[in-house]
């Protein structure tokens, strides 16, 4: 870590008193309206949540790698709602701009998006391009000065609040593959740009996901971040490889919240004339649980530090993202299993809850099946 280490740990006291005090007693109500109360919205933008990993010079906390990931780790502990809600402006929403971005553009977003003025998120998804994300079928035509941009994208986290969204399109016509992709920012407001209603999903109540329609949308060139035609793909791919240690450490948070949870139902849960934590089949569930998630931790804080060291953690952030979210969830499966009966019904905890929210790790920014064919392909070739 290169900053004092009291102020740091004084953010990680903050946030964990946001996690228990505040987030946690209302995890009921986001379940229920679907949305986090504005109040607490108000409380992690005065708090500095939205800015984790934007530098100081725009206003951002400029947390190193490794200190956002002990902040996620953090913060994840309660509904999943709470930090998909700040998690596009301190990921893969501004990230892009960091890395890429004209000093223009830095200045006009950075800013509003560490505020927590803004929100943003990042387009990628589309009907055709999901796993295969250099699929792109969203076209940018020139015009002048000019883009046009037409297509679709899906399941967008925070699509439909989002003020500003981070675009893939396809500039060079007939190009294919990542060749030729240009990242745009675009605002919400911008004629030809539209979002549809929130889906209902599985999980994850109080997170909106939903659609990005582009009809005739015109966007200034100036909008393509760093200015650069056809560099998209390889300004996205910079984010996600951050992002996928972030996820990792959003994933770890809520496998040490659900084993808190077990462990807690374990010990006053009686049966055979004894609590069920003396039981050794269910101690074995309980070591399990544990061991995995030390092993996740593990990971993401070296690969972490590998990161912030400038080496190439490409192969590393995505076994930590494969690792950690299969983990969590197997952890939420051996959690509801302590809870017997109790952990199927959603009247008596928020376990229940939790199984359904973790389900979705495994499958955005790369499923596990994608992130396993990439690790063998980075492996293979080091054998080469």
């Amino acid at each position: 870590m290169v900053r004092d280490e009291a102020s740091f740990g004084q953010l990680l006291d903050a946030t964990r008193r946001f996690v228990r005090d505040k987030a946690i007693p209302r995890e009921a109500e986001v379940e229920q309206s679907d949305e986090i109360p504005a109040d607490l919205v108000e409380t992690m933008r005065r708090g500095g949540f939205f800015g984790w990993s934007i530098p100081e010079s725009y206003g951002g906390a400029g947390l190193t790698t490794e200190e956002l990931v002990f902040a996620a780790i953090e913060l994840s502990q309660c509904a999943v709602a709470f930090r998909a809600r700040v998690g596009t402006n301190t990921g893969i929403g501004s990230e892009g701009i960091v890395v890429d971005g004209t000093e223009e553009q830095k200045q006009r977003y950075l800013p509003r998006l560490a505020r927590g003025e803004w929100t943003s998120c990042l387009a990628i998804t589309e009907p055709e391009a999901g796993s295969e994300a250099s699929n792109v079928r969203t076209i940018a035509r020139r015009d002048g000065d000019s883009f046009i941009l037409d297509g679709e994208k899906r399941y967008i986290t925070n699509a439909p609040i989002a003020d500003v969204f981070t675009i893939t399109a396809r500039t060079e016509p007939g190009s294919k593959g990542a060749k030729g992709v240009s990242a745009f920012i675009v605002e919400r407001g911008t004629p030809g740009l539209s979002t549809g209603k929130p889906y209902r999903k599985m999980g994850q109540a109080g997170s909106p996901v939903g659609s990005v329609f582009l009809d005739g949308c015109r966007v200034s060139a100036a909008s393509i971040i760093g200015g650069v035609e056809g560099a998209g793909f390889r300004t996205v791919m910079k984010a996600l490889n951050k992002q996928r240690i972030h996820l990792a450490a959003l994933s770890t948070g809520p496998a040490i919240r659900m084993l808190e949870l077990a462990v807690e139902h374990a010990k006053t849960r009686a049966q055979f004339g004894q609590p069920i934590a003396n039981h050794q089949l269910v101690q074995a569930l309980i070591a399990d649980c544990r061991t995995e998630i030390f092993a996740a931790r593990s990971m993401i804080v070296e690969t972490a530090r590998m990161r912030d060291r400038g080496e190439d953690i490409m192969q590393e952030a995505s076994m930590c993202k494969y690792f950690a979210t299969e983990m969590c969830g197997r952890v939420a499966d051996r959690c509801v299993q302590i809870f017997g009966g109790a952990g199927f019904v959603a009247d008596y905890g928020s376990i229940e809850r939790w199984y359904r929210d973790v389900r979705l790790f495994r499958l955005y920014e790369g499923t596990s099946q994608i992130h396993q064919l990439n690790i063998a392909r980075l492996t293979l070739n080091e054998a080469r």
